[in-house]
């Protein structure tokens, strides 16, 4: 059992302890990330989760972020959970992984597994090269709130997802076959019409054994194909980070925070339950995953302004266009360069550049340097469908612009991170807003 704890705790992975509710009815809630412009999502949302325990009342959605009552919400957020823990909501702890089946509206039957990783081996910062790594820019300013919820939780509640590049999809499947032959541990429909999840766990020394000896395999299979820093050393690559990069950069600094205060007469680094972080693992190359763009919305800016600071990319060139319909079909259509949309109200175009890779290399900064010059916010948005929501109701003394972003490839997209470090923040979503993850694990934090 040592030999295979230790295989894989070298791998990035502890074996956590996980809390499941007893009534899963109302439980399941979507990603605090998600929604961040619609209120009456959220609303929808208590609504459907009242009367019964949920994880709704253990988060923080990020759409409430700026009212101003944030240590007031964190103070109930934590007392909530110590009551759950307290009033018997949840089973006995039961230590192991959980191999889940994700359908969305979308997608059938998207794997991944449930696991808490070392956070000693993750790190966010742009020239880091560790084996769990970000893989977009994160903004430092966005962690203190994030760590605030975190620093002194009873329990956490994972809604990161990371990636691993199985090529030949040879792990979750195999996995599948270990342990479907056993009634689930969870299943339950997903509120708002956000599809339904399974959850089987994989507890036994000999699961835990083939699971660390497929990573291993992956591991050495990526050793060989582009994990290298940029002196030519080897930088093994295991795990990048698909959903939640903010919250697990935040989870890290609360962790360097305990680090940091915590002395350790042997001089080694301590052992503390916030050491470790509560994930979802899934396969890039899993079918039911679709990478997504991440659309802006500029509030504050019109239409004319907005073309003409899109103006300053290189071999900028714009056409006016119809409708919603077909910005959003040319936008998607693949071309040399790269294509955005851009709405407003009733106000179309289509805007081409001649800046090849990433549609966001070029666009993200000339954002930035506009935004933080000026009385200008810009919100990033999953979705098409939101987009053209949001800047329908532009008007002369309300401006919003939209920029719709192009679709984001998977070819490539470990290879990139490896050796070019995180892309720019906001670069891609992985699937719809309501294909994200819905919290229904637990983990003892702080309690």
């Amino acid at each position: 059992m040592n030999n295979i704890r230790q295989k894989l705790n070298s791998l990035g992975l502890e074996i956590p302890e996980i809390l499941l509710p007893h009534d899963l009815q109302k439980w399941p809630v979507i990603a605090c990330d998600q929604f961040t412009q619609d209120r009456d999502y959220w609303e929808k949302a208590k609504i459907a989760a009242a009367g019964s325990p949920s994880a709704l009342n253990l988060i923080f959605p990020e759409v409430f972020l700026n009212d101003g009552d944030a240590p007031l919400r964190i103070n109930g957020i934590h007392s909530t959970m110590k009551r759950y823990l307290q009033e018997g909501i949840f089973r006995e702890p039961r230590q192991g992984f959980i191999y889940i089946e994700r359908d969305t509206p979308f997608q059938k039957k998207r794997r991944g597994i449930v696991a808490a990783i070392d956070l000693e081996q993750y790190e966010w910062k742009p020239q880091a090269r560790p084996l769990i790594r970000c893989t977009e820019g994160t903004v430092a300013e966005r962690l203190p709130p994030r760590m605030d919820i975190r620093r002194g939780a009873p329990l956490e509640l994972p809604h990161v997802l990371l990636l691993i590049d199985d090529e030949t999809d040879s792990l979750l499947p195999a996995l599948a076959g270990r342990v479907k032959n056993t009634a689930p541990v969870y299943e339950t429909p997903l509120m708002m019409d956000s599809g339904s999840v399974s959850g089987w766990f994989l507890d036994s020394e000999k699961d835990w054994a083939f699971l660390a000896d497929r990573l291993e395999e992956l591991a050495r299979r990526a050793a060989t194909r582009y994990m290298t820093g940029s002196d030519g050393s080897e930088s093994p690559f295991l795990f990048a980070v698909g959903d939640g990069n903010h919250s697990l950069a935040s989870a890290k600094g609360v962790w360097e925070e305990y680090k940091a205060n915590t002395s350790d007469k042997a001089g080694g680094v301590p052992v503390h339950p916030c050491r470790y972080a509560l994930v979802e693992i899934e396969n890039i190359y899993d079918p039911a995953i679709t990478f997504e763009p991440i659309h802006r919305v500029v509030f504050g800016l019109d239409f004319d302004k907005a073309l003409k600071l899109l103006s300053a990319l290189p071999g900028f060139s714009s056409r006016m266009l119809a409708g919603r319909k077909e910005t959003a079909a040319l936008a998607a259509e693949p071309v040399n360069g790269n294509r955005f949309g851009l709405v407003s109200g009733t106000r179309y175009a289509l805007i081409e550049t001649s800046a090849g890779g990433l549609s966001t290399a070029s666009l993200q900064p000339l954002l930035d340097n506009t935004i933080g010059s000026g009385a200008l916010s810009i919100d990033y948005i999953h979705g098409e469908d939101e987009l053209f929501r949001l800047t329908a109701a532009a008007t002369p003394g309300a401006p919003v612009t939209g920029i719709l972003l192009p679709p984001v490839q998977k070819t490539g997209f470990f290879e990139t991170v490896a050796r070019h470090g995180p892309l720019p923040r906001k670069s891609f979503s992985m699937g719809e807003a309501e294909e994200k993850r819905f919290y229904v694990e637990c983990r003892r934090l702080f309690a």
